[in-house]
């Protein structure tokens, strides 16, 4: 028999907010997929706003996201380096550091399984 799972709505407006330094985040929960919304204020940096609360010298999280506001530089441990402007879908693998770009704060909308540090 074929899996047919139960629709589910949870809104993102009515998730609470977590802030930590410039960068903040809503997650919505649905059966077994996280989707959270994730704002790195202007000049917000992972390093400088999250390191501490992650205890590791980078992101070590891999990130399934879509923009949908603003910039995000992206800088991986091996130098590689991205920008992700509204409208691009990024895929990040571990071992990277994350900052907004310019004078608009960046928005992505996440999807993920699993825990991660700001759960």
């Amino acid at each position: 028999m074929p899996y047919n799972p139960a629709m589910q709505k949870v809104s993102l407006a009515d998730a609470p907010v977590e802030v930590f330094g410039r960068i903040s985040k809503k997650t919505a929960v649905l059966d077994g997929v996280s989707v959270t919304e994730v704002t790195f204020g202007v000049g917000a940096k992972w390093s400088e706003d999250l390191k501490n609360y992650a205890g590791t010298e980078l992101c070590d999280l891999p990130h399934v996201s879509v923009v949908t506001a603003g910039t995000l530089a992206v800088e991986m441990k091996d130098g590689g380096y991205e920008e992700f402007r509204a409208g691009d879908v990024m895929l990040l693998p571990p071992t990277h550091e994350a900052w907004s770009v310019g004078e608009t704060a960046c928005t992505f909308i996440e999807f993920s399984r699993g825990n991660d540090y700001y759960a």
